[in-house]
């Protein structure tokens, strides 16, 4: 039985998810408290399996609450986010502290109701997790310098001439690829990731990375050229796609259906990438739960792609990874810290 405490000082949000979790066979509400401080004895007393945590409450916030829960007594958090710009950079933020993953707060009861299956799998994931002691990154640390990106009347890079590199994530993987895009030199070939995760998150998502990294990063825009130096993440709620666009690459970004119960999809990125770049194509299942992206890996070493998944004693979830090493998409398994020196190696040729 997953044991669940909620801290949120909203009622209405209090009352959906002690709802949904009463619903649940598998979960157990030990209480929904509006105070992080009340919540704090609790915890001490009976520690819950997940805590859902709410940023704005009184006394203290869920920034600070979670900072000191992560130093003393490590536990799954899922965050509640609001739909803001300031909300998105506050979860990023949480999510480099620790939480495992974040809910945001729909607009609207009736929003709320279409999401309770959503937050349940979220609850049975978090409860799954393996929480990883966090490197701390500095808000004001200055940006790496990095080349100047071309502009977009720069020649494409040209298809089947150049590698291009899949990533695909889910829970867990916002820090897994803060901790592997950081890592990796600026000249890197193109770089097309899905991470899972709703609009509204990823432009925030996208803008950190690019101050934290050597690559450019940017959410990937519809038809918009593939550079080299550049990591394009997918918008949130939106495919992305890699096509040929005559001797190069573009990117298409669309609102086809969710595949795999989402949208971006790890399988629709990896299956286009497959596609269109074949046996120059470098595929990278990272930290998620589920399936999602599974088939297309296997789509991909189908092409001559070389594929890898990451280990588990280094994933959050390890369900995507493992899912898409069963299914035989995957040539290599390794530690996160080890990816993009693998990327590396296979992408760049020897000086």
């Amino acid at each position: 039985m997953i044991r669940v405490l909620v801290i949120d000082d909203s009622a209405v949000m209090r009352a959906f998810l002690s709802r949904v979790i009463g619903a649940q066979p598998d979960m157990e509400l030990l209480g929904a408290s509006p105070d992080p401080l009340l919540a704090s004895d609790r915890i001490r007393r009976n520690p819950p399996d997940v805590i859902t945590l709410d940023v704005e409450m009184p006394r203290m916030n869920g920034l600070d609450f979670l900072r000191s829960l992560m130093a003393v007594r490590p536990l799954p958090v899922i965050m509640i986010s609001s739909l803001t710009r300031e909300g998105a950079e506050t979860t990023m933020r949480a999510l480099e502290l620790g939480a495992v993953d974040f809910f945001p707060k729909p607009a609207s009861v009736e929003g709320l109701e279409a999401t309770a299956q959503e937050i349940a799998e979220k609850i049975r994931a978090a409860a799954g997790a393996r929480i990883m002691r966090r490197r701390p990154v500095a808000p004001s640390a200055p940006a790496p310098a990095k080349p100047a990106l071309p502009p977009l009347a720069h020649p494409l890079v040209p298809a089947g001439g150049q590698r291009v590199i899949g990533i695909g994530a889910s829970t867990g993987g916002v820090e897994a690829l803060r901790e592997l895009l950081t890592a990796l030199p600026p000249h890197m070939p193109p770089i097309l990731i899905a991470q899972h995760m709703p609009p509204g998150f990823t432009e925030t998502f996208a803008r950190r990375l690019d101050t934290l990294c050597r690559l450019h990063v940017k959410q990937a825009e519809d038809n918009e050229p593939v550079r080299t130096g550049v990591a394009y993440i997918a918008p949130g709620g939106r495919h992305l796609v890699l096509a040929r666009r005559g001797t190069g690459y573009s990117l298409r970004v669309t609102d086809d259906p969710p595949v795999n119960r989402h949208r971006p999809s790890v399988d629709t990125l990896l299956r286009s990438i497959a596609r269109a770049a074949g046996s120059q194509a470098l595929g990278v299942m990272l930290t998620g739960m589920g399936g999602d992206g599974a088939e297309a890996m296997l789509e991909m070493c189908r092409a001559g792609a070389h594929t890898i998944a990451q280990d588990e004693a280094s994933c959050v979830v390890f369900g995507m990874p493992r899912q898409a090493i069963a299914a035989g998409g995957v040539r290599e398994v390794l530690p996160l810290q080890d990816i993009a020196g693998r990327l590396e190696a296979l992408a760049l040729p020897p000086a």
